[in-house]
C-alpha cells in the first residue's frame, strides 16, 4: 500500500544528516511500540485529538488554525506554508462552484473533485495539527513529549526530526521534513487511492486541467498598495517527488524574500480566508453572481483585467459552495520505508523569483475559452 520514492541522486550530506539516516536506519529495525500511557498522558493526548477535530471542520478552520498557530509559533515556518497552500486548496474547492469550472464540469465531477480536495486537505491537518500541539505543550511544559507522537500515529521519520528540532532549532530542516512526511503520508492515502484514481485521475477533465496548467499556487501580497501574486505551478501531480520538489520551491518563494515574506503575512492577516479568490482579486471575482441567465456567453477576460462592462467572475464562498463533510478515519501506518528520504533535506540555495501571475491571468483566459467553445458546440448540437 505504501510506496517508494523515486530514486533520488545523492547530494553530499552533512554529519548531521548522517547521524539523522543512521538513527532512521535503526528505529526502522525495531518494531514499532506504542508505549502505555499513563492516565494524565492519555487525557492529553485525547485533549490534542478533540481539539484538532474541533479545528478540522472544513478548509476555512483549517486554514484559520494555521495561521493562528504560526502567529504564534512564527519559528515553524510550515505552519504559514500550510496556511498558504490550504488557502488555494480552498480555493480549488469553490471553483468548482465557481462562474468558469461549474460550466465545464458535470455536478457528479464537481463532486468527486471535491472530495479529492477535501480528503487531502483534512488528512494534511489532522497528521501535521498534532505535531504542532504536541511542541506547543512541551514549550510551555519545557519537557520533550515527542516521545506521544506515536500514540498520534505520527510516522517515526517525525519523531526523529522534531527530537533533533528541540535540541537545534534548525527551523530549515523541520519545514523540508514536514514538507516530505505530509506529501508522502498523502500518496497511499489519497494518490494511489482506487476510488481516486477512477473517479479523478483517469477523466479526462483532470488531464484537461493539467494542460490548461490549472495547478497554480498563488500567494497574494499587497505591495505600495497594489494587489500582486506570487507562486509557482504544478505539472505533475501524481508524482510524489514532484510534490515534495514543489514544497521547497514553495518555501523558497515565501521565506528567500524578507520584504514579501512579511507583506505576505501581513496580508493573510488582513485578509481571513473565506475560499472565494474574491479575497485576493475583488476587481476580477466576486462571492456573488453577477451573471445573467440566459446571456450569450463572451469573452470578459483580457490582459489580467475584467473587459468593462463584464461581470466579475463568481467565486463563491466555502460555505455557500460545499457542505462539512464528514471522514471516515485516516488509514493507520507509517509511510516511513526508506532512509533515502534523508537526501530531500540538505538545504539549496536556490533563485526563485515566483512570478506567476501572466501565466496565471493566461489560464483563466485558456479556461474562459474552453467554456465559450463548449457552448457554442452545444448549442450547434
Amino acid at each position: 500500500m505504501f510506496c517508494k520514492l523515486k530514486k533520488l541522486e545523492k547530494p553530499q550530506l552533512s554529519e548531521r544528516l548522517l547521524r539523522l539516516k543512521k538513527e532512521l536506519k535503526k528505529r526502522s529495525k525495531k518494531p514499532k511500540q506504542i508505549e502505555t500511557l499513563s492516565q494524565s498522558e492519555n487525557d492529553f493526548i485525547q485533549k490534542i485529538k478533540r481539539e484538532t477535530n474541533r479545528l478540522n471542520q472544513n478548509n476555512v478552520t483549517r486554514t484559520k488554525a494555521y495561521l493562528a498557530f504560526f502567529n504564534r509559533h512564527p519559528e515553524i515556518h510550515w505552519a504559514f506554508l500550510g496556511h498558504m497552500v490550504s488557502r488555494n486548496g480552498g480555493w480549488n474547492m469553490t471553483d468548482l462552484k465557481g462562474g468558469i469550472l461549474s460550466k465545464l464540469l458535470t455536478s457528479k465531477e464537481a463532486k468527486s473533485f471535491f472530495s479529492f480536495l477535501e480528503r487531502g486537505n483534512w488528512l494534511i491537518f489532522q497528521d501535521a495539527f498534532p505535531q504542532f500541539l504536541l511542541y506547543e505543550a512541551s514549550l510551555n511544559s519545557r519537557t520533550n513529549l515527542f516521545h506521544l507522537l506515536p500514540n498520534l500515529n505520527v510516522s517515526i521519520f517525525m519523531e526523529v526530526i522534531w527530537n533533533e528540532f528541540w535540541k537545534e532549532r534548525d527551523v530549515y530542516l523541520l519545514t523540508m521534513a514536514l514538507i516530505v512526511n505530509e506529501q508522502s503520508y498523502l500518496e497511499a492515502r489519497v494518490l494511489q487511492n482506487s476510488s481516486f484514481k477512477k473517479k479523478v485521475f483517469n477523466t479526462l477533465e483532470f488531464k484537461l486541467q493539467e494542460f490548461l496548467s490549472m495547478n497554480h499556487i498563488l500567494f497574494p501580497y499587497s505591495c505600495n498598495g497594489k494587489q500582486k501574486l506570487a507562486g509557482q505551478t504544478l505539472r505533475h501531480f501524481e508524482s510524489l517527488h514532484e510534490r515534495i520538489l514543489l514544497g521547497k520551491r514553495l518555501y523558497h518563494v515565501l521565506f528567500n524574500n524578507n520584504e514579501r515574506f512579511e507583506m505576505t503575512v501581513q496580508w493573510a492577516n488582513e485578509h481571513p480566508h473565506s475560499g472565494s479568490r474574491m479575497d485576493y482579486w475583488p476587481h476580477f471575482f466576486h462571492d456573488v453572481d453577477e451573471g445573467v441567465p440566459g446571456r450569450i456567453l463572451k469573452q470578459r477576460i483580457k490582459s489580467c483585467q475584467i473587459i468593462p462592462g463584464s461581470s466579475r467572475i463568481y467565486s463563491p464562498s466555502l460555505e455557500f459552495a460545499w457542505k462539512n463533510q464528514n471522514h471516515p478515519c485516516a488509514e493507520i501506518g507509517d509511510w516511513y520505508k526508506d532512509a533515502g528520504v534523508i537526501n530531500y533535506l540538505p538545504r539549496v540555495e536556490e533563485i526563485i523569483d515566483g512570478e506567476i501571475e501572466n501565466d496565471y491571468c493566461k489560464t483563466l483566459e485558456r479556461l474562459e475559452l474552453a467554456v465559450i467553445t463548449k457552448k457554442a458546440i452545444s448549442f450547434r448540437d
